[in-house]
């Protein structure tokens, strides 16, 4: 009578070095484990952004490492205002007013989505890091980080912003000659108190077309007015 043997089960060997199976864990938190954090400055929080509302106006703030530093310099403004053209008219995302530092920027923009502001930046970005780096020889990032973005819910949320972009060349006490900060869309600005909009800064080319897109929606259009009235050029954002 044949005897049918079945597959015997291979042994599972331990482990060297002394460790027993049930002591291997994998996952769960770990010490110095994940993404290695920036050395220079504090990453963004990398969570979901949140919805937000196609009429609510975001504000966009990118900052540069620390050796792309330098942008407030007439060839690499050129350079950024070309890429606003290109990137901030679209249908879905629109770049409304800004404000260049040394070593970041601050964009107003509308998206009707959360991806088409996404995409917005990151094109921005991307067209942005190609130009300066082909304008200084250099290659390899630009931006710090991704960027940080926060929507404007109310009038004043929205006034308080267009003050802080706007002027914030007064924020980091920069005291010049000209009314509004030429490397900011300020000139370009219709609600100041003591000043009027210009329709060919000095700083703009004289075939050079406007770089800022109008605003679509209320709030950023007319509606912050509510929120505290026209802004001089004069007042000092707070943080």
């Amino acid at each position: 009578m044949a005897v049918t043997r079945g597959r015997r089960r291979p042994k599972q060997h331990e482990p060297q070095l002394g460790l027993r199976l049930e002591e291997i864990r994998h996952g769960g938190r770990r010490e110095r484990a994940g993404r290695p954090p920036l050395k220079h400055r504090r990453a963004v929080p990398r969570r979901t952004r949140p919805d937000f509302y196609a009429r609510h106006p975001i504000h966009v703030t990118l900052r540069l490492r620390p050796g792309a530093a330098g942008l407030r310099r007439s060839k690499l403004y050129r350079e950024i205002r070309a890429v606003m053209r290109h990137t901030g008219h679209r249908v879905d995302f629109r770049i409304c007013h800004y404000s260049i530092q040394g070593n970041h920027l601050h964009l107003v923009c509308e998206a009707d989505e959360r991806g088409a502001l996404s995409r917005g930046v990151q094109v921005f970005c991307s067209m942005v890091a190609r130009r300066l780096n082909r304008l200084r020889g250099s290659r390899g990032r630009v931006f710090a980080d991704r960027y940080h973005a926060r929507a404007l819910t109310t009038p004043t949320e929205v006034r308080n912003c267009l003050c802080y972009v706007l002027n914030n060349w007064r924020h980091h006490r920069s005291d010049q000659p000209w009314p509004t900060d030429p490397f900011s869309s300020g000139a370009l600005f219709d609600g100041w108190s003591d000043a009027t909009a210009e329709d060919q800064p000095a700083w703009l080319g004289a075939d050079e077309p406007i770089p800022i897109a109008s605003p679509r929606w209320w709030l950023l259009r007319e509606g912050w007015m509510r929120g505290g009235g026209a802004i001089s050029t004069k007042e000092v954002p707070g943080s």
